[in-house]
């Protein structure tokens, strides 16, 4: 199958979910700075998970520009990885509406940790689809950004029932490592589009 279908899907669920996150969020009560401050938190939460989803569908849209060959498989593993990040703005109105309690942060946390691995687990079944000619096997290497990735978020899930600020700390500093942008896979769609 062609992956044009998978790509418009996958762009128009992302895109939903940022409008319903950006729904949550509450106008000041006084029209003044301290009322903005006042829903400061919330800015920073929606923040915070709207840059996850931007992550996502970014790295999305280049992986399958890679992607030449998807079964059906690959579609059941890009529902699962849209499952886990359609609950992104259910965990991030409960972490915000509780003022980030310790349970929130963590069942945030886990969030994040299981659409890393329902990344990963469409990746690989992305891999086996098409074989070892895969222009995305070469394009991964050794992938340390998404093997470092659940480890970090894991330690921020233990660390957030210490203090639940120490755990958003660390889901803040995965998201400013994938910030980062990754040569790798612009080089492979640069050699894909010539070759």
């Amino acid at each position: 199958m062609r992956t044009n279908r998978i790509e418009a899907f996958s762009d128009g669920v992302l895109a939903i979910l940022i409008t319903i996150m950006v729904l949550e969020l509450k106008a000041p009560e006084a029209a003044t700075f301290h009322g903005l401050g006042a829903v400061a938190t919330s800015l920073l939460t929606y923040l915070l998970s709207f840059v996850y989803i931007g992550i996502y569908w970014n790295n999305h849209h280049h992986f399958f520009h890679l992607v030449r060959r998807i079964d059906g498989v690959v579609l059941w593993a890009n529902l699962h990885l849209l499952f886990w990040l359609s609950l992104i703005p259910f965990t991030t109105a409960w972490m915000d509406s509780t003022e980030f309690a310790t349970v929130p942060v963590v069942v945030y946390g886990i969030d994040l940790l299981l659409c890393a691995v329902a990344w990963y687990v469409m990746q690989t079944t992305v891999l086996r689809a098409e074989g070892s000619e895969s222009a995305v096997r070469g394009m991964l290497g050794r992938d340390l950004k998404g093997k470092l990735s659940p480890a970090l978020y894991l330690a921020g899930i233990g660390l957030s029932w210490v203090t639940p600020w120490l755990g958003l700390a660390i889901y803040t500093a995965v998201a400013v490592l994938w910030l980062v942008p990754d040569r790798r896979v612009e080089r492979a769609i640069v050699l894909s589009d010539e070759g």
